[in-house]
């Protein structure tokens, strides 16, 4: 217990800057502040704090044991908050950012559902195509879809993604079926504007290796646009072939309304990541949102599931 104190108090210290401070919110006199961190100097045998008449300082060393004082206090406190009131019982304001079309589609309706879950918890969702500086942004975790470039975020893996080229049954019944990629050229293709991120243009497998490689095509058409839901709206008025990532058109596909074409050709998948900054420790809010994710996404059938 004594060491518990000696760790509590030096973190309170730290963060306020103060040996008065921390004794005012602790209730207790300044002079047994002061000897906590004496007895837990001595007991390390280094030096936390620098400590003067105007200022207080950490050490070098006192900067790295701060960093692990505040992970066991939190893991301490998510311990005991497991184990009370019946389950886990986490806290605080979630902050969280999704790419625009699928936030609204596959994050937004679980966003509710998990706060129903843990209703201590606030929830702020930020849904952009941009790629947020979460650091200096304040986010806690970011969903992205697509290869992951390096980073020093930690990103974890929670489903696959694939693209696939799509059309409407009377679209293909006007125009025929193509039957390999270059067969695309001849077809009215609904494709990403030339601001967009597609520069490369449509992955397909590549012969060579087994057909491991992938190759990038190119095809044009009459209608191009630079927002993926104009484009998923206008295949589905068959005014063209798109190519549009599975989480958007698996339903669509599973309903008929749309028919996946080249499928011995696609790409292999690339993921959807949850993202967040590098750190020992996560807040519980935090790692149940993980949780949920997974949970959710590793269902069978809900990309095929209408959340849109």
């Amino acid at each position: 217990m004594d060491k518990l104190k000696q760790l509590e108090t030096f973190v309170s210290v730290a963060q306020r800057g103060s040996l008065a401070g921390t004794a005012r919110a602790l209730g207790l006199a300044p002079a047994i502040i002061g000897r906590r961190l004496d007895a837990l100097e001595a007991r390390l045998g280094v030096k936390l704090l620098l400590r003067t008449t105007r200022r207080l300082s950490l050490t070098h060393e006192g900067s790295a044991f701060l960093e692990d004082c505040q992970r066991l206090l939190a893991d301490l406190a998510n311990a005991e908050a497991s184990v009370s009131a019946g389950g886990v019982q986490a806290s605080g304001h979630l902050r969280m950012t999704a790419p625009a079309g699928f936030g609204r589609r596959h994050v937004a309706p679980l966003v509710p559902l998990f706060r129903a879950l843990h209703p201590e918890v606030t929830i702020s969702l930020n849904l952009s195509d941009r790629l947020v500086d979460m650091a200096g942004e304040g986010f806690d975790c970011a969903v992205r879809v697509g290869d992951m470039p390096d980073s020093s975020l930690v990103s974890v893996r929670l489903a696959d993604n694939r693209r696939l080229c799509v059309a409407t049954p009377a679209f293909l019944a006007r125009h025929g079926v193509p039957q390999k990629p270059a067969d695309l050229a001849r077809f009215q293709c609904l494709t990403l504007s030339s601001d967009a991120s597609q520069t490369r243009g449509w992955a397909f497998k590549g012969p060579g290796d087994g057909w491991a490689s992938v190759v990038h095509i190119k095809p044009a058409g009459p209608l191009d646009c630079s927002d993926g839901q104009v484009l998923h709206d206008w295949c589905l008025a068959g005014h063209g072939i798109a190519w549009r990532s599975t989480w958007e058109v698996q339903s669509e596909v599973a309903a008929g309304q749309l028919v996946a074409l080249l499928e011995d050709f696609a790409a292999p998948p690339n993921g959807i990541y949850v993202v967040f900054p590098q750190r020992k420790h996560l807040p519980l809010r935090v790692r149940l949102w993980l949780d949920f994710l997974k949970q959710h996404f590793s269902v069978p059938g809900f990309w095929q599931a209408k959340t849109a």
